[in-house]
């Protein structure tokens, strides 16, 4: 931040211009040479001394005397090393005890150039967004010193934008940074609360776009797009209009289902195949589901589909996840199952519970694409139009 200087009076003029200017004092007007000078004995002495202890140690352990006998001259050299050795590691620091003597010296805003309207000072501190009430300052340090978790924030105090703005202010005074560029009002915090996001501090503003009109099952569609990534926009919009242009596009569900494919391996392949005829025969069915769907109330398994290869086991779980994607709960759902199939077989070692598998059928001009990966299983149907 840049201040003024501030006015001088007429007395302080005057005054000013009768006061003999005292040079401002250096660190080094204490030595009782030249400064270029000290530093040359200080420096010649130092190696000197060093070489000369060097070649003193080398010959007693040559003649296998004790290092611990030292005669005068070398006691002398021991102390010359010493006294060198402070002065040169105290070299370094005159510079800085020199700009410290001038920042305190009281004249130093009367010693700057007179043609000077504006000196600089150092950065201001972190500005710390004022609260609304006294009782919030008492739950800001609260947070800071841990005794209400960051996270229970809404839960205690029953609104969410208070919350986040508790929030804010701890995480700028337990860090020392400013979150001034990060918007706080403006955003409704409530529709998120249990939600897509735990303990806000803000939001961020994305540029949204819009793309088409995208022709899709005989209806129009304008596709909102919000993306920070330049030309993705355009290079969509170019696709929905050669849709458009070309007759438009039609879709078709073909299923519906988030997959986990665990792996396990037994001692032998005829281990492996009994768990696989287990697992798919339609009596255990229930079973497994129940199981399954402990993991939670959205979640319900679909199906299983095992492939074995040798001595490993590849397990295909597929469930509903409701409008969740449903990792979590789909990984939490295999573990159960897992976890009860090794009541049955104890022999059972889980190489890992995510797995891939992939089967591509070519025919004519139209290809289905099954693809089990570790994150979502995906059904594409593509017709081609080729005469």
């Amino acid at each position: 931040m840049d201040v003024r200087r501030r006015p001088l009076k007429v007395d302080d003029e005057v005054n000013k211009e009768k006061r003999p200017t005292s040079p401002t004092p250096k660190a080094s007007d204490a030595l009782p040479l030249p400064l270029y000078l000290t530093n040359a004995i200080f420096f010649t002495l130092f190696f000197s001394v060093a070489y000369y202890l060097l070649h003193r140690w080398r010959e007693k352990i040559r003649n296998s005397t004790p290092l611990h006998v030292v005669t005068l001259s070398e006691i002398a050299a021991i102390v010359s090393l010493i006294a060198s050795f402070i002065y040169l590691l105290g070299f370094f620091g005159i510079d800085f005890v020199q700009s410290f003597i001038s920042r305190a010296t009281p004249e130093a805003w009367d010693l700057e150039e007179d043609d000077s309207d504006i000196i600089s000072r150092p950065p201001a501190p972190i500005s710390i967004t004022t609260l609304s009430s006294a009782q919030d300052e008492d739950v800001v340090q609260s947070v800071i010193d841990g005794s209400i978790p960051s996270y229970a924030l809404e839960s205690k105090l029953g609104d969410c934008r208070r919350a986040a703005a508790i929030r804010r202010e701890a995480l700028q005074k337990m860090t020392g940074r400013s979150l001034q560029g990060l918007p706080l009002d403006g955003f409704d915090y409530d529709s998120i609360l249990g939600q897509c996001c735990e303990m806000p501090v803000g939001y961020v503003q994305i540029p949204v776009g819009i793309a088409g009109p995208l022709l899709l099952d005989g209806f129009e569609y304008s596709v909102p797009m919000a993306t920070t990534e330049g030309c993705l926009v355009a290079s969509t919009n170019r696709g929905c209009k050669a849709i458009y242009a070309s007759g438009g596009a039609a879709s078709m569900l073909l299923r519906d289902g988030m997959t986990r494919a665990p792996i396990v391996r037994f001692a032998s392949a005829m281990r492996a195949s009994e768990l696989k005829f287990f697992l798919e025969d339609p009596n255990n069915f229930e079973t497994l589901a129940v199981v399954f769907n402990r993991s939670s109330r959205f979640a319900r398994l679909q199906h299983i589909q095992c492939s074995i290869a040798g001595k490993n086991l590849y397990i295909r779980f597929c469930c509903t996840t409701g409008d969740a994607m449903g990792m979590n709960m789909v990984s939490k759902g295999v573990q159960n199952v897992l976890d009860f199939l090794q009541n049955d077989f104890p022999d059972m070692d889980v190489i890992g519970i995510s797995g891939m598998c992939l089967v591509i059928y070519l025919k004519s001009c139209s290809y289905i694409l099954l693809s089990v990966t570790n994150e979502i299983w995906l059904c594409l149907l593509v017709s081609s139009c080729m005469s």
